[in-house]
């Protein structure tokens, strides 16, 4: 059954508000790891000089564009860990966009529901960024220590954190923080399995950047499933 919430959200990709979504989140995904490489930048120069007087070689004027093109890769590589993480985060923001239009798609019968503030909702992103970032830096110790373990652990972690929060962020739409907690608890497997689901086109490039916009979509139809306000 989860497959099947699955595969109705893969249905609706083509949605106008759904690529409205993928859009911003990516759009605004890149410009902030390009303000974070900008800033990164900028402060290697305040500390390092643009020239170096070297023993038995002289002056060295070459040191800052040394250090600013050695600065892109290691850009790269965070980005590559960074990226889908901070789309997350600003989808999460636009959740109830798409979780909208799943319900004027296949749940026409429900009543509308008051929107989340913009502050609530960039409020709660912010804290799954940081919840993200730090469990995924901290899971690398594991990787290291189980190598041939590290995708299973990889989705079993991201599972459990992206089945948490997109399941609370659609309940609570509905239900209130409180009550979405409460039915959240009561079915933690089943969303840690809908979010390990998830987890898995993480590693696919390209491909990861579709999760958060299937994943809100796919939570909506779950909690409506296990709510129980499925079409009649």
């Amino acid at each position: 059954m989860i497959i099947g919430d699955f595969l109705k959200a893969l249905g609706q990709i083509g949605d106008a508000r759904f690529r409205r979504v993928l859009g911003l989140g990516i759009g605004l995904t890149f410009a902030l790891l390009f303000a974070i490489y900008a800033i990164f930048v900028t402060a290697l120069g305040l500390f390092f000089p643009d020239t170096v007087s070297l023993p038995w070689i002289g002056e060295v004027t070459w040191v800052d564009n040394v250090i600013s093109w050695a600065s892109i890769p290691v850009m790269i590589v965070l980005s590559v860990f960074l990226m889908v993480p901070v789309a997350s985060a600003f989808t999460g923001i636009f959740l109830e966009q798409v979780a909208d239009a799943v319900e004027d798609r296949h749940y026409p019968h429900l009543a509308d529901v008051p929107g989340t503030s913009l502050a609530d909702g960039f409020r709660d992103s912010l804290a799954f960024l940081g919840i993200l970032v730090v469990a995924n830096i901290a899971a690398f110790a594991l990787y290291l220590l189980f190598p041939p373990f590290a995708p299973f652990i990889f989705w079993g972690m991201n599972g459990f954190l992206l089945g948490r929060e997109y399941f609370q962020l659609v309940a609570m739409r509905r239900l209130g923080r409180d009550r979405a907690r409460k039915l959240r608890a009561r079915h933690s497997l089943t969303i840690w399995l809908a979010g390990g689901l998830m987890a898995v086109p993480l590693t696919f490039p390209l491909i990861n950047l579709f999760v958060p916009v299937l994943g809100a979509a796919t939570f909506t139809h779950l909690f409506h499933r296990l709510e129980g306000t499925s079409a009649p």
